[in-house]
């Protein structure tokens, strides 16, 4: 592993620093909401994504293998739910006066999200592939690959807010906001486009 550590950290800052559906919902969530309303999604998604990491390396993968219909549903459940949140980034709108009920997604809301995004189990599968190796030190190369793509995802997650928040002044009128909302949404949409073919 050691000879390997330098290309999983750039692996792991490719993979998380390239939008996908994380990168697109923490990026208008900080736009809409600000950066510290943001963290508790942030962290959650950082968190779900180090435990399907983990899980993946400790077994699902073989799971998925002898049951490819768990892995189908798991695709199309994640695709319905970012489906739906992609209809919640679309609605959005801060300004309004329904912004007192609108939120970022929560902790939990956050780590289900991780745990229903197909990039997030490409990601995963493609490092443990790559990076780790049977052996008697397994567990141990499993939580190096977790923690190495969970710290660039944290990093990732947090730039990408701060350029939400750095956007956010440019979206004070309502039509520019709802612009932004729209085409987030719709980046959204896009993102699970290679899901599918």
């Amino acid at each position: 592993m050691p000879e390997k550590f330098g290309a999983l950290v750039l692996f792991a800052l490719v993979m998380c620093g390239t939008p996908g559906p994380n990168v697109v919902m923490i990026t208008a969530a900080a736009a809409n909401f600000g950066f510290r309303r943001s963290v508790a999604q942030m962290t959650g998604v950082t968190f779900g994504f180090w435990l399907s990491i983990l899980a993946a390396g400790l077994g699902l993968a073989s799971l998925f293998e002898a049951e490819p219909r768990l892995h189908t549903a798991l695709k199309y459940a994640g695709a319905a739910y970012l489906l739906y949140l992609a209809w919640r980034i679309a609605r959005a709108d801060a300004a309004s006066a329904d912004a007192t009920r609108a939120r970022p997604l929560t902790f939990v809301e956050g780590m289900l999200v991780t745990w229903l995004n197909p990039k997030g189990w490409v990601t995963a599968f493609g490092a443990l592939a790559a990076f780790t190796a049977p052996g008697p030190d397994l567990l141990l190369q499993v939580t190096i690959v977790a923690t190495v793509l969970a710290a660039a995802c944290l990093l990732s997650l947090a730039l990408w807010a701060l350029f939400g928040v750095a956007i956010a002044r440019f979206l004070r009128r309502p039509r520019a906001r709802l612009a932004f909302n729209g085409t987030m949404a719709g980046l959204l949409v896009l993102s699970l486009v290679p899901v599918f073919w």
